[in-house]
């Protein structure tokens, strides 16, 4: 089958006929009753797309899309919502909430179709153009996603900047005040010290270390240099 796609719905016979319409397009559609269950399916295994309704008993589709936007890993997660709701005011809450399209009932099956594989090219053309390869390290932007000779690699969000300035800077010293202001901000009035603790973590994760690194190289009295994956 394809990509998955979680949908949240509370109506039966609409989740069941979403179900059966994305199978047909050759999707593996995932119905639940209710936005908690299927944000813990989803935070289980991140699927391609998700489909929530907005009026839920509980968590309702705005909270659930908030929650997807404040966790990282499901940051950019392309996001459907479906509701009775048709008004402009609706529409503006749903969007700034963080979905990605709007699909008012009643709907044709056929146009949901289609926005469905309208999003998943979007996130999909993103992911290759937000690549970052380097000597069996790949980090996906458009996913926020890391991976080390194909094994998925977790960085907490502050290690995942770091090593995506040092990726996108390859060969070139970033300087520990640079990295400080781009990862912790312009007010950051710490010291380097907290930088030099996340870099350690992240080379551990990534089986390097400051005598032998494969990746993040240390520039004495400057900064950090990602080397590109060579030899030790």
């Amino acid at each position: 089958m394809g990509r998955k796609i979680v949908i949240a719905e509370d109506d039966e016979s609409i989740r069941r006929l979403l179900e059966v319409a994305l199978k047909s397009h050759g999707y593996t559609p995932v119905g639940f009753p209710d936005a908690v269950s299927a944000l813990e399916e989803i935070r289980r295994e991140p699927p391609g797309l998700v489909i929530f309704d907005v009026m839920m008993d509980g968590m309702d589709g705005f909270e659930a899309v908030a929650r997807l936007r404040q966790d990282p890993r499901t940051a950019q997660l392309p996001v459907i919502l479906l509701t009775a709701k048709s008004t402009e005011v609706d529409k503006i809450i749903g969007l700034d909430a963080g979905a990605d399209d709007y699909v008012t009932k009643p709907f044709s099956v056929l146009e949901l179709c289609a926005r469905v594989r309208a999003q998943l090219r979007r996130t999909e053309n993103t992911s290759a153009q937000e690549a970052l390869e380097s000597g069996g390290l790949c980090l996906h932007s458009g996913r926020h996603e890391v991976f080390l000779d194909g094994v998925p690699v977790s960085l907490t969000p502050k290690e995942y900047e770091l090593l995506k300035i040092l990726m996108e800077n390859r060969d070139r010293v970033i300087s520990r005040t640079e990295l400080l202001r781009q990862v912790w901000g312009s007010e950051f009035c710490g010291e380097t010290r907290t930088l030099d603790i996340h870099i350690g973590t992240l080379r551990q994760k990534l089986g390097d270390s400051a005598e032998q690194s494969r990746y993040i190289k240390t520039v004495r009295g400057v900064g950090y240099r990602f080397d590109g994956g060579g030899a030790y």
